[in-house]
């Protein structure tokens, strides 16, 4: 018999946040995903950030998809506010419970399948409209759920467990993102925490559609040899454009990339990732220049990792919309219908 229920009894001796919560405040139930997923090792830096950032667990509503990604959030912030929607609509769910409550802190998880292939065009929107997300895709290149088949994030000449080659060119959502006006793009590492933790802090308290794509491979159908997407090739091609860390009081993110530094960090399995710092002219706020950046290291084979773009004054859909400072789901009749006179005021400035 499997028991999924996490024990509820607190050493009393665990460390606190300012608010007094412990760590297993923010756990969920115990994960049932394959041990070693890389999706574990993101559900433990989505538990640290909030941990670290202090925000009270039912001011996070988290909402996902479809797929081995999109159970996850079972596995974290179990007090908090939840909805798995069908296959690739997650955005559009986020969307509308966002219009509707402003006051909450919105975490979208989704996968490779679920946002690049039937939810390509949800993400597309949210991207350019601004909605004030986190957006983190758990990125494996398979479908884990249906038996390994090649995701539209495989890279072409990738080959899957049983030998085929993958024909088809890759969607890469960082660059899609980029394009589309996200202001605040990012990718990492599932066995990267100390990269992935300050990224999601910033993500948090970013304004606008903040977007994290993390390679996170899949143990039982992506993690061998010719796989893109597998723990061995991330940890030999993966380039690190700036060393991270977050300014919580100032909704920051600083990057500190001396050339030539190197940093030893060690993996949920015990390895260790030589993470090299480079690129001390890379600037995170040139759009333009993240894309570019991408495309050359792209050709290298290179997995860039890090804070690729960020604007700092980005605007997010309520301030697109004009919405009023409190939530929608808060006001009453009289606000919400004004009267005759007030339309034909509306009415007539459209004309």
């Amino acid at each position: 018999m499997t028991y999924l229920a996490k024990p509820k009894l607190h050493h009393p001796d665990l460390p606190q946040n300012r608010l007094g919560y412990t760590r297993r405040d923010y756990e969920g139930t115990v994960s049932t995903l394959c041990a070693g997923c890389g999706h574990d090792s993101i559900s433990a830096a989505i538990i640290q950030a909030f941990f670290e950032l202090a925000i009270p667990p039912h001011r996070v509503a988290k909402l996902s998809g479809i797929g081995c990604s999109s159970k996850t959030p079972t596995y974290f912030l179990g007090q908090s506010h939840g909805f798995n929607s069908v296959h690739g609509r997650m955005p559009s769910v986020l969307t509308g419970a966002s219009l509707a409550n402003r006051e909450l802190v919105y975490l979208g998880v989704s996968g490779d399948g679920d946002s690049a292939s039937i939810g390509l065009g949800q993400f597309a929107h949210a991207m350019r409209r601004g909605v004030n997300m986190v957006y983190i895709v758990e990125n494996n290149g398979v479908y884990g759920l249906t038996k390994g088949q090649f995701s539209a994030t495989a890279d072409r000449g990738s080959k899957s467990k049983r030998g085929a080659v993958n024909t088809d060119s890759p969607i890469d959502l960082v660059g899609l993102a980029l394009q589309l006006g996200a202001s605040f793009v990012a990718r990492s590492f599932s066995g990267d925490k100390a990269q992935l933790v300050p990224l999601i802090k910033a993500a948090v308290e970013h304004r606008g559609a903040a977007f994290i794509d993390v390679v996170s491979p899949c143990v039982a159908f992506n993690n061998h040899p010719g796989s893109t997407k597998s723990y061995d090739y991330v940890r030999a091609h993966n380039e690190a454009v700036n060393r991270l860390d977050f300014m919580p009081r100032r909704d920051e993110v600083t990057a500190d990339y001396p050339p030539g530094s190197v940093v030893d960090v060690v993996m949920h399995d015990g390895s260790v990732m030589h993470l090299h710092k480079l690129a001390a002219d890379y600037d995170p706020t040139d759009r333009v220049r993240a894309m570019n950046y991408l495309a050359e290291r792209a050709a290298r084979g290179e997995v860039v990792t890090g804070l690729l773009y960020v604007d700092a004054r980005a605007e997010d859909l309520h301030y697109h919309l004009g919405t009023v400072d409190a939530p929608l789901n808060s006001l009453g009749e009289r606000e919400l219908c004004p009267g005759a006179a007030a339309l034909r005021e509306f009415n007539a400035a459209l004309r």
